[in-house]
């Protein structure tokens, strides 16, 4: 008997399946409360240089200081990160004779003032991450997906060697001892540390939410399972908009983003451990227990059986062979799978945190465009969820990932003043965007074979995180060219949008069990219904 035959006894879907993902959802919100919190805490307020008093303006208002102390740009406003070396008084005259003499400017020599109408304060504002030092504040964004990356690696060993429950009770408690360790920097050293620390400890959360709640559900209801967690992550969208509309100091925005996760410490106690986990471990006893507990929850009073019989499931399992990240690569056709499946995991990860990071590039104000981000994400992921078993995996994913790609060129070329049009673009772009992400979790574990699952959706996943490391330094290229960001995040999304229409079909395909599957044509079979087995804990890292 395998343990897929057991849930169909105790009920593969019951108030015991309901109850123990809506707590595991509740952990999933707290994900991008912190994943995507880099838009408000390193938000960059309007800002020019510190003027010193002199007795030459004690007759003149501060507009006129400014007048002869900060030159203009091309559009009327004072440039952030320039000075006149001297005050130029003749300017009260006509504020027209802005020289182009460079000799007469010169970099702030006395700090900033800052624009506090929006922020009361922000990691910039407390730093000066401004000017010369802005390539650190898109850093801190940097550091914290290195951090989900390294995280990603330690917690998938530790999930398979100690239990999922064990160390999602871990993670959940490191997140809140970093997170408030953050909130509490007092240097952007300590900052930087803190926050690494933090996206690493959060990776366990996103590793091990989905796979605890779905190995105790029934095959039929996997894929309904893994899109209700999924539009968790876009609640907590929404929940970061609001709490950063409503917290305006980044200390204590980051306190009200972490202190979430002691509910859900609180909520872990009813939760049990994999029943599939205890089994293949051999700790049958407490296997036993939650199995009955699920049976009599779902209503199934008089399901018995064995702890024999469970010992069973795991002698019955036959071991594989050993395989490792170089399987990947070694066939022709498995090798072409794996680059193209890493170049289409980068393109996806790369343009959605490049929009999700990009909040006032696109007409709207920045809390209205997070909450409007986040809701346009559900009916994205109801739509895919149609589309994939209708038009194809392949067709879905290529066309998701150029259009997004599509939507971000558009707004580089429609002007400024054209506002609703490109708020409407843009909402668009996330769209699809989610949509490509929520298609290449499903299709990438159908292409690998079973006995390689693991390591392709580790290592597409690690690519993944590549690509959401690299998204916020992308911003700096505005220097060389205004719309170069922009360029960059539609050239790479249109590219490895077309990347993946070198991959395989895979929908009505009987999933590979081996590497020897891959290698041959694939032949058709019938509708598979079954969810791939052996997909890895990395593999639903976002």
């Amino acid at each position: 008997m395998k343990f897929e035959d057991l849930l169909l006894e105790i009920g593969g879907f019951g108030r015991f399946q309901i109850f123990i993902l809506f707590i595991l959802c509740l952990a999933r919100i707290n994900l991008p409360m912190h994943f995507l919190l880099h838009n408000f805490l390193a938000a960059t307020p309007s800002h020019h240089c510190a003027i010193p008093h002199q007795e030459a303006f004690l007759n003149l208002t501060m507009e006129e200081i400014l007048l002869i102390s900060i030159p203009r740009e091309p559009d009327g406003t004072f440039r952030s990160c320039e000075m006149f070396s001297q005050p130029q008084f003749h300017l009260l005259l006509n504020s027209s004779l802005q020289s182009e003499n460079k000799s007469i400017t010169q970099h702030c020599q006395h700090g900033w003032v800052y624009d506090h109408s929006q922020f009361t304060s922000t990691i910039s504002t407390e730093w000066d991450l401004v000017c010369e030092q802005r390539g650190l504040n898109q850093a801190t964004a940097t550091f914290f997906f290195v951090g989900v990356t390294v995280g990603s690696v330690v917690f998938g060993y530790l999930s398979d060697r100690f239990g999922r429950k064990t160390m999602l009770l871990l993670s959940l408690v490191c997140s809140v001892v970093f997170g408030m360790l953050s909130a509490a920097s007092v240097s952007y050293s300590m900052l930087v540390i803190t926050r690494t620390l933090t996206g690493a400890a959060l990776s366990g959360i996103s590793l091990i939410v989905l796979p605890l709640g779905m190995e105790w559900v029934d095959i039929q209801h996997r894929t309904f399972s893994g899109i209700l967690t999924s539009i968790f992550w876009s609640i907590g969208n929404m929940l970061l908009a609001i709490a950063a509309y409503l917290v305006r100091e980044w200390h204590w925005l980051l306190v009200a983003v972490t202190g979430p996760c002691l509910l859900s410490i609180v909520c872990l106690w009813w939760v049990p451990e994999s029943a599939r986990w205890l089994i293949a471990n051999g700790k049958v006893k407490q296997a036993h227990r939650d199995v009955l507990r699920c049976a009599r929850t779902n209503g199934r009073k008089d399901f018995t059986v064995s702890p024999e019989a469970l010992r069973r499931m795991a002698t019955d399992k036959k071991p594989g062979g050993s395989y490792s990240y170089i399987s990947l690569f070694r066939t022709p056709v498995l090798r072409k799978i794996s680059l193209c499946c890493g170049a289409v995991w980068f393109g996806v990860s790369f343009s959605y945190y490049g929009m999700s990071m990009n909040l006032t590039g696109f007409g709207l104000n920045m809390y209205l465009s997070q909450f409007v981000f986040g809701i346009i994400e559900i009916p994205a992921k109801m739509i895919m969820y149609v589309l994939v078993n209708r038009v194809g995996r392949r067709q879905s994913q290529a066309w998701a990932l150029i259009l997004t790609g599509l939507c971000i060129g558009a707004n580089v070329i429609i002007p400024n003043s054209f506002t609703p049009l490109r708020s409407a673009v843009a909402i668009m772009g996330k769209g699809f965007s989610e949509a490509a992400f929520t298609t290449v979790f499903l299709y990438t574990s159908e292409l690998y074979p079973t006995v390689l699952r693991q390591n392709g959706m580790g290592y597409t996943s690690f690519v993944a995180r590549l690509g959401g490391a690299l998204a916020p330094l992308t911003f700096l290229l505005d220097e060389v060219w205004r719309s170069l960001p922009e360029v960059t995040y539609c050239g790479v999304a249109v590219c490895c949008g077309l990347v993946a229409f070198l991959l395989p079909e895979t929908l009505n395909v009987c999933l590979p069990e081996g590497i020897e599957d891959i290698e041959k044509a694939q032949v058709k079979g019938p509708p598979q219904i079954s969810a791939p087995e052996g997909m890895p804990l990395q593999s639903l890292l976002k």
